[in-house]
């Protein structure tokens, strides 16, 4: 498992006791450090420039970018204040995901993580919403499949449904979009009658879940739904929206998610990445907001996540 970040996301300030703030990230990325992964900081992507204006399109951009450079302080929405680091901060989070999905892809068994913010899977292909900018793990998808891939999957384990992602893919049958959320909850998406259109229709998988699911309602869903998809869809790498936002004490959410149910999801998504895709994982970090535990919560799931790495070298 190797850690893939940018001391620039560190750059989008957000008003007082706004919940996505520095914080989350330069903690986990001090717990990561401490407890022994290898965290390489990206300073740029070739490729950043050319991913980005595909998903969102040059007039999504280039409205961001004027928006941050006026100062106009929100962006889309209430949930989207924006500063002078905003952009920055985001195209950091771009390029550090991209450089992930290039570390993954080459070699067997590679497990990389995004620790990125602004978080991004809400964004739309030019709309911001809940926090986020640029949907870093469709672009780390996207990313992939220009790159030699046919089929890529994403599972998206926030509290919140994926909105952002669901809808840059649903036309497509070449990426598999599985979501666990909370429902109903923000955005209001996410439905299990979501299922793809046209051509993408039956490769989308929502299971919405009632308020207070614990890690055995989890558990259900991942083993007898989530897994069994992603199996049959047979990725060559899989990428995760990592959220930790589930967990039973965020201020956020409202569902009752353990330390070692994210460490079981964990063990069983590196158990089926080994069996369908050479072990090749990329997990993003999304939401998560209880700043007392999150780092040992990213830990522990990274460390289950890589604990089915084979041996050998590592870059």
């Amino acid at each position: 498992m190797r850690i893939f970040t940018s001391s620039r996301c560190l750059e989008h300030e957000a008003p007082l006791g706004f919940p996505e703030r520095p914080e989350r990230l330069s903690a986990t990325l001090d717990h990561l450090r401490a407890v022994g992964f290898p965290v390489e900081e990206v300073t740029g992507h070739a490729a950043a420039e050319e991913a980005v204006s595909s998903l969102h399109g040059e007039a999504y951009v280039g409205r961001l970018r004027r928006a941050v450079e006026r100062g106009d302080g929100l962006f889309d929405s209430a949930d989207n204040p924006i500063g002078p680091g905003t952009w920055p901060a985001a195209w950091a989070a771009v390029e550090a995901t991209l450089a992930a999905a290039d570390w993954a892809l080459g070699g067997g068994g590679r497990r990389a993580f995004a620790a990125v913010r602004p978080p991004g899977h809400h964004a739309e292909r030019d709309l911001a919403m809940g926090f986020c900018f640029l949907n870093n793990a469709a672009l780390a998808a996207d990313h992939l499949l220009r790159h030699g891939c046919e089929r890529v999957a994403i599972f998206d384990f926030d509290v919140h449904h994926g909105n952002g992602t669901q809808h840059l893919f649903e036309e497509r049958r070449d990426v598999f979009y599985a979501s666990t959320h909370q429902s109903p909850f923000y955005p209001g998406t996410g439905a299990a009658g979501e299922r793809g259109r046209g051509a993408g229709l039956g490769y989308t998988l929502n299971i919405p879940l009632p308020a207070g699911t614990g890690d055995a309602g989890y558990a259900r869903a991942l083993e007898g739904e989530v897994l069994p998809a992603l199996a049959r869809f047979g990725p060559e790498v899989l990428v995760l929206s990592a959220g930790f936002d589930a967990w039973r004490g965020d201020p956020l959410g409202g569902m009752a998610v353990t330390e070692e149910g994210f460490a079981g999801w964990g063990r069983a998504l590196a158990a089926l990445a080994d069996q369908v895709c050479g072990g090749r994982v990329v997990a993003v970090f999304e939401g998560g907001y209880d700043l007392a535990v999150l780092p040992r919560l990213v830990a522990g799931h990274l460390a289950a996540l890589a604990s089915a790495e084979p041996a050998g070298p590592t870059d």
